[in-house]
Parts: structure tokens; C-alpha cells; sequence
């Protein structure tokens, strides 16, 4: 089967892609794929360094308001178009899947209008602009919360999940404990604001770093590279307890996050994927510059349901924080029940189910 695979612009698109093409490349050694993105993406990047046969168009996102560049926008979305439907046809694609950002939108239009069968995958619970216009022209769309379904016609839409859901399992969580510092035998706290930091969640850390000394659990904590420095300026003056471990960032997330009891983050889509899969409970502080604010309604999702406790940015103190983590790491009983309520909404199996609706298209599509 050839698969042709658009997404872009953030880590929360590209990265359920790469999960997605390992997992089949890994059961299906004759696939073959294309991966169509940006020139100056962090697609261009990532995927090129996995060694995935990579091609571009230019594209860019439509400004709110009316402008010139709209119209602009528009004169790149058509070209797009004629540029992927070339592409699609040299790669002669049995299937085309997006999975969200700008760039999706020629490439999988482009491939509707050539009758190649095609899917979007949405993370979210609440679909951005790109996923609501193609809605229209795909044959499947493939979704990762109960909440999405509302947004999409429901005859097409299935539910399979995030594939980085499948990556993160049988991953090894002693060495991935030991590779950050941490001991084996004592409880861990993981927290986290996303590939680049969060300063809300660093300035409310800090401000609790001398009674986290204090706890019988330990934490390892991720600055995000960009505030690292900050940071050690901080702790230069007032310290680092022994049981709190402090790293800009980490490369080996899935392992880490396998070693993790505890996890406190923002919510974004592939996050709460990979917490679910392995039944971690969580504490969730969204990030409230998203559009829609889609990462307050992906964390609900989930304290809805017992698996996680929701912490608003504008309300989050340092205070706040570890009476949260308190709360529920000291509490078995409250650590076993949202343990339960994070497994339930894992779907371990996203990658496979993705590949069963891409077989089932192209089946149903004479080839």
C-alpha cells in the first residue's frame, strides 16, 4: 500500500504521523509512504531526519480578518492544490491522510478531487478551521474524543484514537526513571508544560521548591528549554531539594512518562493520548492562548471522568499546585480509582485502527 501523510506546523501534528508510519512500517514492510509538508515547517525537519521520503508545497494559514493576504492565501491554496495532485500522481497514493495544520488542506482537496480515498486525523476535542473545511470532501475522519464527533458528520466519523497512544507502550519505565535521576521505590511526579515550557507552571514550581524537599515523593521537573536559565538563576538563591530532579528538556519522553505516577502538564491532544494509554493520572493546566481553547476542553475530557484534576492557568499558585499533587499521590484509594478512570480512556490500539480504516478505503476502492 502506498500512504501518502500531510501535517504540520506543531509537534501535535507531525508526531502522531511519524507514531503512525513506525507502527505500520513495523507490520506492513511493503508499505510505502510520501510525507507532504512545508519547506520551512518543523515537519521539513523531523521528518527528514526519520528518513521518510519528503516533499513540500507553500502554504499559509487564513488571517481572521478580512486582508490582502487572504486573498493571497487563497492564490497558494490553488497552486497547492496542483502541486500536490502531481505530487499524489508520480506517488501513485492508494490512500491520503491528514493529521491537521495548514498544509492538509491541498493536499488532502487535491487528492478528493483525484478519487484517491482519503481520511483526517483530529487530536482534538474541538477541530480547527483546516479539519472543518475538508469535513466536507473526505471519505473518513478519525477522532480522538467522544467530544469531536459532534463537530463532524456522523456517518463518516470513527473513532480511533491518537497513535502516539501505541507508541508509548512497552516502553521501560525503570530506565526511564533512572535515566532522569529518579529512584526506583519512591513515588515520581513528573511535570511538564510542553516541548518548549510553560512559565505560569516553572514560576508556580519554584515558589514550592523548599516544601517539595519536604515530601516523601519525588519530582522531576522540565523547565522547556527556552526558560532553563531562568530558571537556574531561581534556584541558584534558593536551592534544589534533593528529591526534586530539574532538566531544560528530555529525548526520551514515552520512557520517562512510563516511570511516572504522577503527571502535571498542559493539555494538549498528544499528551493526554500518551497518559491515557498508560493509565496515569494527571493534573491538567491548559493553556489558555490555544485556538478555541481547545486545551481546556481536551483536559475535561478527562476530569470529566475521574482521570485527572483540572487546574486553571488563572488560578494556579504554587499553593494550589501542591495541595493538588498532595492530594492525590498521598491518597492510594484516589491514585487507584483515577489510575482506572485514565486506563478506560486509553486507546492502545490508534495506530492499527487507522491502518484497518486506510486498508478498508482502499479495498473499498477497487485496489
Amino acid at each position: 500500500m502506498k500512504i501518502a501523510v500531510s501535517g504540520g506546523g506543531t509537534g501535535g501534528h507531525i508526531y502522531p504521523a511519524l507514531a503512525l508510519i513506525r507502527q505500520i512500517q513495523k507490520e506492513h514492510k511493503d508499505a510505502e509512504f510520501l510525507y507532504i509538508g512545508t519547506e520551512k515547517g518543523l515537519e521539513n525537519t523531523i521528518v527528514n531526519r526519520e528518513n521518510i521520503p519528503f516533499k513540500s508545497i507553500h502554504i499559509t494559514g487564513f488571517k481572521r480578518k478580512l486582508s490582502l493576504e487572504n486573498v493571497k492565501t487563497v492564490l497558494r491554496f490553488l497552486k497547492g492544490v496542483r502541486e500536490s495532485k502531481k505530487m499524489l500522481k508520480e506517488f501513485n497514493a492508494d490512500v491520503v491522510i491528514g493529521t491537521g495544520g495548514y498544509v492538509c488542506g491541498p493536499v488532502v482537496y487535491a487528492a478528493s478531487k483525484l478519487g484517491i480515498p482519503t481520511i483526517i486525523h483530529e487530536q482534538n476535542s474541538v477541530p480547527g478551521l483546516t479539519n472543518k473545511f475538508l469535513s466536507r470532501y473526505v471519505d473518513k475522519i478519525a477522532v480522538c474524543f467522544e467530544e469531536a464527533k459532534a463537530f463532524f458528520p456522523d456517518t463518516k466519523t470513527v473513532m480511533t484514537g491518537n497513535p502516539r497512544a501505541s507508541e508509548v507502550l512497552g516502553q521501560d519505565g525503570i530506565r526511564g526513571r533512572l535515566s532522569a535521576g529518579l529512584k526506583t521505590g519512591v513515588p515520581a511526579v513528573l511535570i511538564f508544560g510542553g516541548s518548549r515550557g510553560a512559565r505560569p507552571i516553572n514560576d508556580a514550581v519554584l515558589k514550592t521548591l523548599a516544601e517539595l524537599g519536604e515530601k516523601p515523593y519525588q519530582v522531576l521537573y522540565i523547565t522547556g528549554d527556552v526558560h532553563y536559565e531562568d530558571v537556574q538563576k531561581e534556584i541558584e538563591l534558593v536551592g534544589s531539594p534533593e528529591n526534586v530532579m530539574i532538566k531544560p528538556f528530555i529525548h526520551n519522553m514515552p520512557e520517562v512518562l512510563a516511570g511516572a505516577d504522577l503527571v502535571v502538564s498542559r493539555a494538549g491532544a498528544t499528551t493526554l493520548a500518551e497518559i491515557t494509554s498508560l493509565g496515569i493520572p494527571s493534573i491538567l493546566i491548559p493553556s489558555p492562548y490555544v485556538t478555541n481553547n481547545h486545551q481546556e476542553k481536551n483536559a475535561r475530557a478527562l476530569s470529566d471522568h475521574g482521570a485527572a484534576e483540572l487546574l486553571l492557568e488563572k488560578e494556579l499558585t504554587g499553593k494550589r499546585l501542591i495541595d493538588s499533587i498532595d492530594r492525590i499521590i498521598l491518597d492510594k484509594d484516589k491514585m487507584s480509582n483515577m489510575k482506572e478512570a485514565s486506563k478506560k480512556l486509553g486507546i492502545r490500539d490508534a495506530s492499527n485502527r487507522l491502518y484497518k480504516l486506510m486498508a478498508e478505503l482502499v479495498s473499498n476502492n477497487g485496489k
